[in-house]
C-alpha cells in the first residue's frame, strides 16, 4: 500500500517553503471598478490635494496677528472686505485689520493665514465684526498640500483597494488604473460518490458537491475567479487528464480528493506526475486536514484537498487564501476581523498539531462546536474559530482567545 503521509509540516512551515513563484500580469481598469483590486505599483498624485487653501469651517478669513489677545472684554475689531463665493477663487484682497467670509470648503483669500469661526465673531456694525477668540496660524484651514503634496504616494502597491482609496484616487483625478489581473483558480472535485449540487435524487452512497460551490466563493471574495471544472470520476487515466488540461490554463489547481485511503493516493500520484517540483509536502500538522498536499506543476502551485467538505475549506482558509493572494500579487492582506472571547469548555489538542476549532459566540462567550469532519453544517452554525497552537496541548474552559470571525 502507498504511503498515505511523509514530509509532514506545520502549516507555517509548507508556506515558507511553498515558493508560488512571480504574481500574475497586469490589466488597467476604470476606477469605479477597482474595489478590491491590487495596484501593481504606487499611484502618486499628480497635483496637490486639494490644491488651494480652503476654510474647514464657516466664518472669516483673518490675518491670525490681528486677532492676537482678543477676548470677550477686548474683542478685536476687524473691517469686513467682502466675501468668497464656494467654486470660486477668491476674487477680493484681504487687507491688514481686515476680513473675509469665508464658507465651509471655500477658498482662503491671499494674505489670510487662519479662518476664524462664525461663533466667535459678531457684527458691530455694518462692515465690522468683532472677534473674542484669539486665532492662531492655520486654524480653521487646510492648507493647498495638506491632504496629499503632489508626487506623493496616494495608494501603496499591494494592497487591495478599499472605498476610501477610491475616493482618494477620484479626488486626485485619478479614473484608470494598473492593477493585477484576478489569478485563474481551477477547481476539480473528485469521487465516484460526488455528484452535481443539482442532482434531484440521491442514490445511495452519492453526495452532492458542496466543496466546489464553497471553494469558488472563497476564491472570487479573495479576488481571484473560479474556474470550476466539474466531478473526476475515481479513475487514474480521467484525473491524470483533468489535472493536466487545469494546469494548463490556470494559475492555481485547487481538488479536493474522494474520501477513501484509495482515492487519496490516487490523487497524490496523480498530482505526482505532472511534473517537477511535484509534490513538496504530503501531509499538514492540522486537524481537521491532515491529509493535504502541496505541489507545483513548473510555475502554477497545486493544492490537495481532503475529501471531507469542513476539512478541505478549514485547509483552504489557511493555507489556500495566502497561495492566492502572493499570485494576487497582495504584500499587505487586509486583517481578518477578530474579537476576545472566553471559552466555554476545555479543548483538547495534541501538541505539535494545530487544531482549527469553530465556535459560536454568544455575547463574549465562545462555545466550541464539535463533530466529524464531513459536517458541513459546523461551519454554518460557526461564527468564527480559534486556532490552539502547536506548542499547546489545548485550551481551558474559561481562557480568553481570540475568535477570527468568519466575513
Amino acid at each position: 500500500m502507498a504511503r498515505e503521509f511523509f514530509q509532514v509540516r506545520t502549516v507555517a512551515e509548507a508556506l515558507a517553503a511553498f515558493d508560488v513563484g512571480p504574481p500574475v500580469g497586469t490589466e488597467r481598469v476604470a476606477l469605479a471598478t477597482a474595489l478590491g483590486r491590487v495596484p501593481a505599483s504606487a499611484i502618486a498624485a499628480p497635483h496637490d490635494l486639494p490644491g488651494f487653501a480652503r476654510a474647514t469651517v464657516d466664518g472669516f478669513a483673518v490675518r491670525a496677528a490681528d486677532t492676537f489677545g482678543a477676548s470677550e472684554g477686548l474683542p478685536a475689531y476687524l473691517d469686513v472686505a467682502g466675501a468668497v463665493h464656494m467654486g470660486a477663487a477668491a476674487d477680493v484682497a484681504l487687507p491688514r485689520g481686515g476680513a473675509v467670509a469665508v464658507p465651509t470648503g471655500g477658498a482662503l483669500p491671499a494674505g489670510a493665514d487662519a479662518v476664524v469661526m462664525v461663533e466667535h465673531t459678531a457684527e458691530t456694525m455694518p462692515g465690522t465684526i468683532e472677534v473674542v477668540r484669539p486665532a492662531a496660524p492655520g486654524d480653521g484651514l487646510v492648507a493647498a498640500d495638506e491632504d496629499v503634496a503632489a508626487g506623493a504616494p496616494l495608494v501603496p502597491a499591494g494592497r487591495p483597494l478599499r472605498a476610501h482609496d477610491l475616493g482618494l484616487l477620484a479626488a486626485a483625478g485619478v479614473v484608470e488604473l494598473e492593477v493585477r489581473a484576478r489569478p485563474r483558480v481551477a477547481i476539480l472535485s473528485t469521487g465516484d460518490e460526488v455528484v452535481p449540487p443539482a442532482t434531484a435524487e440521491l442514490a445511495p452512497g452519492q453526495v452532492r458537491d458542496a466543496t466546489a460551490t464553497a471553494l469558488a466563493a472563497l476564491v472570487a471574495g479573495a479576488g481571484g475567479t473560479p474556474d470550476l471544472r466539474g466531478i473526476v470520476a475515481d479513475d487514474a487515466a480521467a484525473l491524470a487528464e483533468a489535472l493536466a488540461a487545469a494546469v494548463a490554463a490556470a494559475d492555481l489547481v485547487v481538488v479536493s480528493a474522494g474520501s477513501s485511503v484509495g482515492a487519496r493516493d490516487a490523487t497524490a500520484e496523480a498530482i505526482a506526475a505532472l511534473g517537477e517540483p511535484g509534490i513538496l509536502c504530503h501531509g499538514l500538522a492540522i486537524r481537521p486536514g491532515k491529509p493535504t498536499i502541496l505541489a507545483a506543476a513548473g510555475t502554477v502551485p497545486v493544492l490537495g484537498l481532503p475529501g471531507n467538505p469542513l476539512s478541505a475549506l478549514v485547509v483552504f482558509r489557511l493555507v489556500g487564501l495566502p497561495v492566492l493572494r502572493r499570485l494576487a500579487g497582495v504584500e499587505r492582506a487586509p486583517e481578518p476581523p477578530r474579537r476576545r472571547a472566553v471559552l466555554a469548555r476545555d479543548v483538547p489538542s495534541a501538541v505539535g498539531r494545530l487544531d482549527v476549532v469553530q465556535v459560536r459566540l454568544e455575547g463574549d462567550v465562545a462555545v466550541p462546536l464539535f463533530g466529524k469532519s464531513a459536517l458541513l453544517s459546523i461551519l454554518a452554525a460557526a461564527d468564527g474559530f480559534v486556532c490552539v497552537a502547536e506548542p499547546d496541548a489545548g485550551l481551558l474552559a474559561g481562557a480568553e482567545v481570540e475568535v477570527e470571525l468568519y466575513a
